[in-house]
């Protein structure tokens, strides 16, 4: 028996077979166009209280063709409704009743009793709710039953019954709603939209891509992305999302691989712009590596991409960070040639890059260059600065700019303050530095580190200082900083270069007590302070008690000729012999010219 739908004969419901093995399908008939057509639009099998679900769809197929029924291939396929008023309603939006038709007779004819046609079947699905596509075409007849499996996950796709055909409405739905941030619903839009042949607009397609994003949904964006690229819907900002959430996802390598299948090809590779290359620039900046940020800069420059001020703002932090100054001056020089005017974090860091690497006439340029545009530079920068200047031995420039960070606001640090004595130092003005030194120690609001006094140690061995030297060795102590063997070495060479054996020997001693190892330049100076202080025991004893070493021995061996210690001199040198150490040359000279000179001796002697 056949149902139709009283007020609208377009749709029909169709029961045969037993209670319990009903199928149901809605069939549409325009008696003036089609006199004896119907589309078969949806089928499935009825359970008690009229319920049904699609599993049958191929068997209600065979009962159409039976009736001489013509089936259409669907876009999309109802899976539930809770009412057949519901179902005509959203359907052709309209209200409708059901009357019973038996097989064979038209279904103008009135078979059921009046109060029957006006019942309405209540339709419960085991599936989720959804629309019906009125979009239809031409379905063979002919053509297997793999059309139900495709019937089916367009309905678990989430594929809704589009009442609205306009593209810039639905494109409109779709951004609204993923600005919301609700990106299933705009999804289900998306899908029902491509699957009916509507195209969304761009603007759509990547809101809808970064709400996706957004909300973890990285599989679905992919689909999207890929629907996306055979649609040509794609742009540099499509890519940038998609790059970057893969990136972040997946890692890095997975990135750069989907980067070089897109590059790789020519349809796509012109879609790719500079956005694109800045997005996998800031991937590899973000993991410091710098060797792949060089190699996408490789590429940009290759496919004739004209960089951008991000692009060489990515550039240049990113080599300057890691260490590539040289990188990062082309990488700005670059950036002038384009006509591009650097930023200010831009300039801070090639004011670093330039000073690291002993360019301190371009740092200052570039600072002279901020000043000008009414740019304050950080304290960092002028340290840099003040740092090159005063490697270079510019005592001048370095204390100028030290004013000029001073004008500028920023309180000089111990950074700043190491930077001035070194320069003082390069200058040869170690009593400058001294006093500066006593000016530092004065100022509170300085906590002094291990550099300043080691610096300053530096002035006083220069200059022989060695209670000055001590004193400020006391004073680290007292301090509770972390005294370096270094710091040892600079005490003992200040003793050297006053002549005070004793006091080296005392600050050697206090060195082993505090469990530092004397190094090749601590015994050499001691052995040399040792020498000419005549202390020829304590010598001995440095070498008893060291690891062998060469340099110590002809550093021994030469003092002992020079003060006329010849005997122990030969002594040491046989010794040194012994012990597989090579002397140097001139070592060998002199023991040849002691033991010529004594053989003179011995023959005058005995002819007299």
């Amino acid at each position: 028996m056949v149902h139709v739908i009283k007020n609208l004969p377009t749709l029909a419901v169709s029961l045969d077979g037993n209670e319990k093995n009903k199928r149901f399908f809605c069939s549409r008939r325009d008696k003036l166009r089609y006199p004896r057509e119907t589309f078969a639009l949806y089928t499935g099998k009825l359970k008690g209280g009229l319920s049904f679900n699609s599993s049958n769809l191929v068997s209600a197929f065979e009962e159409c063709i039976l009736f001489g029924i013509p089936q259409l291939k669907l876009s999309t396929v109802l899976f539930s409704f809770k009412e057949v008023n519901n179902l005509c309603s959203i359907a052709l939006n309209v209200h409708c009743e059901l009357e019973p038709v038996c097989d064979g007779e038209s279904e103008d004819s009135d078979i059921v009793k009046e109060n029957s046609t006006k019942d309405v079947y209540k339709l419960e699905s085991s599936g989720k709710d959804c629309f019906m596509n009125l979009y239809t075409e031409k379905f063979d007849t002919n053509q297997p039953s793999s059309f139900l499996e495709e019937t089916k996950n367009s309905v678990e796709d989430g594929i809704l019954y589009l009442e609205e055909l306009d593209e810039k409405v639905l494109s409109k739905r779709i951004l609204k709603l993923s600005r919301l941030n609700k990106p299933k619903s705009a999804l289900a839009i998306y899908k029902s939209m491509i699957f009916s042949g509507l195209k969304p607009d761009l603007h759509a397609c990547n809101s809808l891509l970064s709400s996706l994003l957004r909300n973890g949904m990285l599989d679905n964006a992919l689909k999207v992305f890929n629907s996306m690229k055979s649609s040509e819907l794609t742009t540099g900002h499509t890519y940038s999302l998609i790059l970057k959430a893969v990136a972040d996802a997946r890692g890095y390598d997975t990135a750069i691989y989907m980067f070089r299948e897109l590059i790789s090809s020519r349809n796509l590779r012109k879609q790719i712009d500079i956005v694109v290359y800045n997005t996998m620039i800031s991937i590899f900046a973000k993991a410091n590596d710098w060797d792949q940020a060089q190699k996408i800069w490789k590429i940009l420059q290759d496919n004739g991409q004209v960089g951008t001020t991000v692009t060489y703002r990515l550039l240049i932090c990113t080599f300057v960070r890691c260490g590539q100054n040289e990188l990062a001056i082309d990488a700005y020089s670059e950036m002038i040639q384009n006509g591009l005017s650097p930023e200010s974090d831009m300039m801070h860091a090639i004011i670093g890059a330039y000073s690291r690497e002993g360019k301190y006439d371009s740092a200052l340029n570039i600072l002279q260059c901020m000043l000008d545009s009414e740019l304050k530079p950080n304290a960092r920068a002028c340290n840099a600065v003040i740092n090159s200047l005063g490697k270079a031995g510019k005592v001048k420039l370095a204390f100028e700019i030290y004013d000029l960070m001073k004008s500028l606001g920023h309180a000089p640090d111990v950074y700043t303050w190491n930077s001035l004595l070194n320069a003082l130092n390069r200058a040869n003005r170690y009593c400058d530095a001294i006093q500066l030194f006593e000016r530092i120690r004065n100022i509170q609001s300085v906590i002094l580190n291990v550099h300043i006094y080691n610096t300053v140690l530096t002035s006083c061995h220069r200059l022989g200082l060695w209670d000055k030297a001590v004193q400020v060795l006391w004073q680290m102590e007292a301090s509770e900083l972390p005294v370096s063997t270094a710091s040892y070495n600079q005490v003992i060479g200040a003793c050297e270069v006053a002549r005070r054996p004793k006091v080296a020997l005392q600050v050697y001693y206090r060195m082993v007590r505090q469990k530092h190892s004397p190094d090749i330049f601590t015994l050499l100076s001691l052995m040399r302070v040792c020498i000419w202080g005549s202390l020829w025991s304590d010598a001995v004893e440095i070498l008893k008690f060291s690891e062998p070493n060469g340099s110590l021995y002809n550093a021994a061996i030469q003092g002992m000729c020079l003060t006329g210690k010849l005997d122990l001199a030969r002594k040491l040198y046989t010794e040194m012999r012994e012990r597989g150490l090579q002397p140097d040359g001139k070592t060998r000279a002199m023991m040849l010219q002691n033991l010529q000179t004594d053989s003179r001796r011995n023959r005058k002697r005995s002819f007299l």
